[in-house]
């Protein structure tokens, strides 16, 4: 028999009382910038159809891709790239059993924020 009086129920008290932890924030960007990062590829094949359509169809999708808008996105999606690699990098340390207490959970993910920028930077001024 369903529960008629779900409604009236208090809410868990976790709910006004949680404080979001580095580790769990750093998960869930991680499923963030990967469902992004489909995205942006999308965008990346759309502008090789483009090239392959004809002249001008490839003119405005390059002009979008290339706009101030398209760099925008490409140079996030560049960070969204190097920050999944170091956060996978982090799970396969994981796996192995290796830093999983609190204080080395935590240096890895600033280190992972904190790689990722400088890796996106370094990439930037290399290409």
């Amino acid at each position: 028999m369903a529960d008629v009086n779900r409604g009236n129920r208090p809410l868990s008290p976790h709910l006004s009382i949680y404080r979001p932890q580095l580790t769990s924030m750093t998960s869930i960007l991680t499923r963030i910038t990967g469902n992004a990062l489909l995205i942006s590829a999308l965008l990346v094949v759309w502008w090789f159809l483009a090239a392959a359509t004809s002249p001008e169809y490839f003119a405005f999708a390059d002009g979008l891709l290339t706009g101030f808008l398209g760099t925008l996105v490409m140079t996030l999606s560049l960070w969204g790239l190097w920050y999944h690699t170091l956060a996978g990098i982090r799970h396969l340390i994981w796996d192995n059993g290796i830093g999983l207490d609190l204080e080395t959970a935590e240096k890895m993910g600033w280190a992972i924020i904190g790689g990722s920028l400088v890796l996106t930077l370094l990439t930037i001024v290399i290409i």
